[in-house]
């Protein structure tokens, strides 16, 4: 068995390049433009469209994607060490058009669409012509489809749609918005949910208002009103009852690019925190020089290095088996691990910047709300540390009899039985 750490060499060349790249021409937009996401702002497109076509010329757009959607099949653990570079800019991986939700759905598009649907909004998507949005989540169950309400009803040769949904990402940007609806509630729970493609513009589509994330007064999550919005039947995207289907084929890979694109950040933060801890003096001495800070550093570091290696490993895993299904608990372990690497380094990291740290000057408060954003998305932290615990319980088998298997004194019984022999010889030549 063969264990290497290492990149190749040539790919190495590609994230040095990227390294440099995002730190020169990209991280600054982050001060310029409002949204990389609205692309009928004409100072957003001056910009980044020219950045847009470096990428693409260099062979590195969308590399999420297999050859038969313009991108070169990169595994994961090429995507990951890309998106561990890309998470420490708003606006990068729009650049090299990577950004979520727009890759998930062209996931679903790319396995589910027809040959209409691919031209009509996928073809688009991929050129950053257009946005979309991802409209599963509702204000009264959250992430949980059983307890969905809003429903689609046939009516001839369409759809009508009726319902509320919340924090749908970027909808006020999107072109078109990928619904889950309830359309067979007699089915069992995870078979009454239909997805559909749904314009963003289609009457009876109301952002009853956009919700920022912490003190955000007016972010892009949006709340979302159907009121009898009408689709042609076509709009269907997968099989009827196939909506939580269709949903999972999105998050698989999307939930370890979540995760190294926050390995990138978490990286930058600690970066951060070694800088004022080597640079503030206190008390007559560094802030470095203190026994409590350096513990801050250390667990920093450690939580860090071992969350990214569980990615890679996760990543390697995806490589390996090219079946998610294999990969479950590793994917649900990532994104349990997630929020809490970042939370506990986040507000390290403002501790020792002190006042400044929780000032708006410095960016760890708005990082510590957003650590709490990342363990809901794609499904609640809690969720995924059930699936990792039930995943690992399937490879254990129980124990029928009185005591446990590792029983000492049943362990030493069955020692004995075996070597009784030997040491009975030894006890008669004593």
């Amino acid at each position: 068995m063969g264990w290497d750490f290492e990149t190749d060499p040539e790919f190495q060349k590609e994230l040095d390049w990227m390294d440099d790249f995002v730190r020169e021409e990209i991280e600054p937009l982050d001060f310029i433009i409002k949204s990389p996401y609205d692309v009928n702002d004409p100072v957003r497109n001056e910009i980044i469209r020219p950045l847009q076509k470096i990428v693409q010329e260099r062979e590195l757009w969308a590399c999420h994607l297999g050859p038969d959607l313009g991108g070169p099949g990169y595994g994961q653990v090429k995507l990951a060490l890309m998106n561990e570079i890309l998470g420490r800019a708003r606006c990068a991986s729009t650049i090299f058009g990577t950004q979520a939700p727009d890759t998930g759905n062209s996931e679903i598009l790319a396995h589910f669409g027809t040959e209409g649907q691919k031209k009509q909004f996928l073809e688009p998507l991929l050129r950053n012509e257009i946005v979309s949005c991802y409209s599963m989540t509702e204000p009264q169950g959250g992430a949980d489809p059983k307890v969905f309400k809003t429903i689609a009803v046939e009516d001839g040769d369409e759809w009508v749609i009726n319902g509320e949904k919340w924090f749908s990402s970027n909808a006020r940007y999107s072109a078109f918005l990928i619904v889950m609806l309830v359309t067979d509630p007699e089915n069992p729970p995870y078979q009454q949910q239909s997805t559909f493609l749904v314009p963003t513009d289609t009457p009876g589509v109301e952002i009853i208002r956009n919700v920022g994330v912490g003190e955000e007064e007016e972010g892009s999550h949006a709340y979302i009103r159907y009121t009898d919005v009408r689709v042609p039947k076509e709009n269907l995207l997968g099989p009827r009852g196939g909506g939580f289907v269709v949903a999972q084929t999105r998050l698989g890979g999307g939930r370890i690019h979540h995760a190294m694109r926050t390995s990138g950040r978490v990286q930058r933060i600690f970066d951060m925190m070694c800088e004022r801890a080597i640079s503030r003096t206190t008390q007559g001495e560094l802030l470095s020089k203190k026994q409590m800070v350096q513990e801050m550093i250390a667990d920093s570091w450690l939580e860090m290095e071992m969350f990214r290696l569980l990615v890679l490993r996760t990543a390697w895993r995806i490589d390996r088996y090219q079946d998610y299904k294999k990969v479950r608990k590793d994917i649900s372990a990532v994104k349990a691990a997630m929020p809490g690497v970042y939370r506990n380094i986040a507000s390290r990291a403002l501790q020792i910047h002190g006042s400044l740290g929780v000032s708006g000057e410095m960016p760890f408060s708005k990082e510590v709300i957003e650590s709490f954003h990342m363990g809901l998305a794609d499904g609640p932290t809690e969720v995924h540390k059930v699936q990792v615990a039930r995943r690992v319980l399937d490879d254990y088998v129980p124990c029928d009899d009185l005591f446990p298997t590792m029983h000492l004194p049943k362990r030493k019984a069955a020692a004995l039985e075996k070597y009784g022999d030997v040491l009975e010889r030894h006890m008669q030549t004593q």
